[in-house]
């Protein structure tokens, strides 16, 4: 990606910081804000902004809300999946309902990817 397709995402990656949805705050300031790894939140890749990005465990984490899960959002959803994934990242991806009534699974998920990844890269 060049300097000017990223300096055209940054403006919009920073207000995605400030206005992280429910489910993105709470996963966030629960549990991805004082993990021991390093994760960076609305991290610019490519051309994307994915939720979340562990870079250590090349790691991408999306929260995803009913938008995803339309026949025009699922698709883009797997045609960015198989970008991401064809750059060696591990993309994991939680539905705000997961985030909700799930939150102690969704971490533990999490926390066994990272450390897998780690172990084996």
């Amino acid at each position: 990606m060049s300097d000017s397709q990223h300096n055209k995402l940054l403006p919009q990656a920073r207000q995605l910081r400030r206005d992280m949805t429910p489910q993105e705050r709470k996963l966030w300031y629960l549990f991805l804000r004082g993990y021991p790894v390093k994760i960076y939140k609305q991290k610019i890749i490519d051309s994307f902004i994915v939720d979340f990005y562990c870079h250590a465990a090349r790691l991408v984490i999306e929260v995803d809300g009913s938008q995803h899960y339309t026949g025009q959002g699922s698709a883009h959803d797997d045609e960015r999946t198989a970008i991401l994934q064809s750059r060696g990242l591990k993309v994991l991806r939680f539905s705000n309902a997961a985030i909700d009534l799930r939150f102690p699974s969704v971490c533990k998920i999490i926390q066994e990817e990272i450390q897998r990844r780690i172990n084996t890269l």
